[in-house]
């Protein structure tokens, strides 16, 4: 079997296995879990195997994978179904499939007795297919395919806890906030056909080398308004955390390995179109550096376990967006393949703590004791995962941050072709959120994990399928920076080495930001035992195979729920003082567009509704109405008197004479 028909299986099989699911779910609920499992898992195997041929592509000196077969004459631009796969591609793919298969098996135990799993597990399928279509893609208008897939399904499996109000309006709010995005973003892909002729990646890079771009800073804002919706960046970022109102496997999946990691993917793969433009790329640096250091300070006043990783990711995002803009797409894409195992690890973890706890609530978690006792597989794993986040050297994160902060010292230093306001910008917010990602990390795992006051509840052993996922995940958040030397021939030659200088004020900030953070926690806690709450008691044993919302519902149901505002053991409000207030609610960010947006388009379609009723409905109306009473007047003049029609015709002669008399002697 040659490479390119395996690479066509990669999204193939995850795509059959949804559409088996659909079809079979109700009728043979025994396949369910198979057709989710199996085909995702050999997509993953397909794409290790495709990767392993390829053997690093153009670094390691071999091309990369480039077939077409054209999909439809259109009698202008051509669609081709291409498959263009290099080092990026083929490592993107492996995580995908990676982190996919481990969310499908996770869910089996998660979701166990969820009346809505067959209908959840095709979806996951069908995003995993999507997302590598995204990633294999060799046409902008079929990757365009993949990208809005990614979308609907998004819709649906962040709302899939329907009969909660949160679901809803998070599953809506993704949506509308993604496609508010993609409009520039197909604007931008059809002007960069245009200029092409093509919308071959290949034949738009070779356009691009030879200058034959008319409008690159135009094409390339329009790209990453694109890129803004989808991959959460500022200010286009709001609607992930309200996403995690949907299952936490389905976070895990958006957040480490599809929808916001397409955006970056996207970038990467054209980075040669948004390096034509030099403001574009200024204008990418700001975006991400807001996008940093905002969602770090954010991270740091939440109180909801899902929502701290989900801002988190918004910060690691930029990073990302940071490397491209300082012109290194070998960073970027290294620090997204690193933060999608740790980051899938967190979310999991974060699930089986939710389980355990009853709640998403990390002021509630700070008031029980012995936590990591319950569920040990979590806490170590976790812990892990926190340790590669905050950058913490031999850990996965260190390696893959520390190559955006030295991309981003050679822009600012002139030693690349990127602006050195954009190499300036990155550095600095990189740095800062150095210390604010260790900080909230820090403080995420003393609210989770260092709790005081009653004995969490036992809710018995994980299922197996939810531990040994953990553990999988822990290896390469643990181990895959020290592989960055042999991975320098997947990244087109370059070197992803660390150097003295970013390591030591990178690793500095850290390590600052977690020392300064347990020594707020330690203030707090001792001003929190003199000044008690009432303890938060274990609530009753209950079997593991409560979905997530009904955890939560029935331990806020018996016990109630303490606020973050209340919790005066949280080392946030301290670190943030006055600004916690704003950082909780994310900046009033939410507030703004419901002034300037959302207030307006109501106030609009209600004028649109009144016109509608009070107007256009009047004259229809006011027609109907006109001619009823026409009708009633002529049919009480038939009276059915021959006399009276007589008369009737006789006096209109004579009236009809007058008036031919007068015009007469008018003329």
């Amino acid at each position: 079997m040659t490479t390119t028909t395996l690479a066509v299986l990669v999204p193939v099989l995850p795509f059959l296995g949804a559409v088996a699911g659909l079809l079979l779910g109700r009728t043979t609920p025994g396949f369910v879990r198979p057709l989710a499992v199996l085909p995702t898992l050999a997509a993953a195997a397909l794409a290790v195997a495709v990767a392993v041929h390829q053997g690093g592509g153009a670094g390691s000196g071999k091309a990369p994978l480039d077939a077409a077969t054209q999909l439809t004459p259109t009698g202008s631009v051509p669609i081709d179904l291409a498959l263009y796969i290099d080092g990026f591609a083929a490592l993107v793919a492996v995580l995908v499939g990676v982190v996919a298969s481990c969310v499908q098996i996770y869910s089996t135990g998660y979701l166990r007795g969820d009346a809505r799993y067959p209908s959840y597990a095709a979806l996951v399928s069908l995003f995993t297919s999507a997302m590598l279509l995204v990633v294999y893609s060799g046409d902008l208008m079929v990757l365009l395919v993949g990208w809005e897939i990614m979308g609907i399904c998004s819709y649906f499996l962040v709302g899939h806890y329907w009969e909660t109000p949160e679901a809803r309006a998070a599953s809506l709010k993704a949506f509308l906030v993604t496609k508010l995005g993609d409009v520039p973003f197909l604007i931008g892909l059809f002007a960069l056909a245009t200029d092409a002729g093509t919308f071959r990646i290949t034949g738009i890079l070779r356009t691009v080398a030879e200058g034959g771009l008319d409008h690159p800073t135009l094409v390339a804002l329009l790209l990453l308004a694109g890129v803004a919706g989808k991959s959460a960046q500022f200010p286009l970022h709001t609607w992930l955390p309200d996403a995690m109102a949907g299952p936490t496997p389905v976070s895990a999946l958006i957040h480490a390995a599809t929808m916001v990691a397409a955006g970056i993917y996207f970038i990467a793969r054209l980075l040669p179109v948004f390096a034509a433009s030099e403001a574009a790329l200024v204008v990418l640096a700001v975006m991400a550096a807001v996008t940093m250091v905002g969602s770090a300070l954010a991270a740091l006043a939440q109180d909801d376990i899902k929502r701290v990783l989900a801002y988190s990711t918004i910060g690691q995002l930029g990073y990302m967006s940071g490397a491209l803009a300082v012109g290194d797409r070998s960073a970027a894409v290294f620090h997204l393949v690193s933060h999608g195992a740790f980051k899938a690890l967190l979310f999991l973890g974060a699930g089986v703590v939710i389980h355990a706890a009853g709640t998403n609530s990390l002021a509630t978690m700070s008031r029980m004791r012995g936590l990591p006792r319950r569920i040990p597989d979590a806490y170590w794993t976790m812990t892990v995962a926190l340790l590669a986040l905050a950058a913490i050297p031999p850990f996965a994160g260190f390696f893959s941050k520390e190559s955006v902060l030295v991309a981003a010292e050679h822009a600012a230093l002139d030693e690349s072709a990127a602006p050195g306001a954009a190499g300036w910008t990155v550095l600095a917010a990189g740095l800062l959120t150095a210390l604010l990602t260790a900080a909230y990390a820090t403080r995420l795992w003393l609210l989770a994990f260092r709790g005081h006051g009653a004995e969490a509840p036992d809710h018995g052993r994980q299922p197996v399928s939810m531990s040994a996922v953990l553990w999988v995940l822990a290896l390469p958040s643990l181990g895959f920076g020290l592989t960055v030397g042999y991975l320098a021939e997947w990244f087109d030659g370059h070197s992803l080495a660390p150097n003295l200088t970013t390591s030591v004020l990178g690793t500095g900030a850290g390590l600052v930001g977690g020392l300064i953070t347990y020594g707020c926690w330690r203030h707090t806690t001792a001003l929190a035992a003199r000044t008690p709450m009432g303890a938060v008691t274990a609530h009753p044993h209950t079997e593991p195979a409560l979905t997530e919302a009904e955890a939560i519902e029935t331990h806020t149901a018996t016990y109630g729920s303490i606020s973050a505002a209340d919790d005066p053991a949280d080392p946030g409000r301290l670190l943030l003082g006055p600004l916690h207030r704003h950082a909780a609610s994310g900046f009033h960010l939410d507030a703004v567009y419901h002034h300037l947006f959302v207030r307006p388009v109501l106030a609009a379609a209600e004028l649109v509704r009144f016109l509608d009723r009070e107007v256009v409905d009047t004259y229809v109306r006011g027609a109907g109405t006109g001619t009823r009473w026409l009708g009633a007047a002529v049919r009480r003049a038939q009276t059915g008197n021959v006399q009276t029609y007589l008369g009737a015709l006789l006096a209109g002669s004579v009236v009809l004479a007058i008036a031919a008399v007068l015009v007469a002697a008018g003329a």
